[in-house]
């Protein structure tokens, strides 16, 4: 007697997201290291803390995929992608990764929507809300980069910018939940 209480697919589906996020926590511990190598050192820190949290986020679903019967299914993680050739480019590298991985998680809400998998929707409903704190902070990040970017001498933007990065939280702080 089974007492798997997910379906096949979407045992499936989300073991593919977890490797997802286990991927991606390689992605920022890579770039991380190019921040590092590049003598962005608060930027690299960010990078570092970064991975540290997508990693979290797979043992969420690792734990979530076992809690519901299913097995975790822990597969190969593609290398990342090459260095970025500036800190513009890799900013924006990372806001179109978060965007993407969005993407995936609203398609995992669809598919437990279409399966009435509550436990399953009501799972994936904190991963929405932390998309969405993702989205928000590396949109942050874009504006902070674009503030300091507009004046190049010697650098001193840049500087202020990866100082300020090394003390920057790992979430960004949502309208609704600031306090009035």
């Amino acid at each position: 007697m089974s007492d798997k209480r997910i379906s096949d697919s979407m045992e499936q589906a989300l073991n593919d997201q977890m490797n997802n996020e286990a991927a991606q926590a390689q992605a920022y511990l890579a770039l991380g290291v190019w921040a590092d190598s590049n003598n962005y050192s608060g930027i690299a820190d960010f990078f570092y803390k970064h991975s540290e949290e997508e990693r979290q986020h797979m043992f969420k679903f690792l734990e979530y995929i076992q809690t519901r019967g299913g097995e975790a299914k822990i597969s190969a993680i593609p290398a990342p992608r090459d260095n970025p050739v500036d800190l513009e480019s890799c900013i924006e590298d990372v806001w179109q990764h978060e965007l993407d991985n969005s993407k995936k998680i609203y398609a995992l809400v669809d598919k437990a929507f279409d399966e009435r998998d509550w436990p399953t929707f009501n799972f994936l409903q904190w991963f929405v809300k932390e998309q969405i704190e993702e989205e928000a902070l590396i949109d942050e990040l874009r504006d902070k980069f674009a503030l300091a970017s507009e004046s190049k001498d010697n650098n001193a933007n840049f500087y202020s910018l990866d100082r300020d990065m090394a003390n920057a939280p790992q979430e960004a702080e949502l309208p609704r939940e600031k306090n009035l």
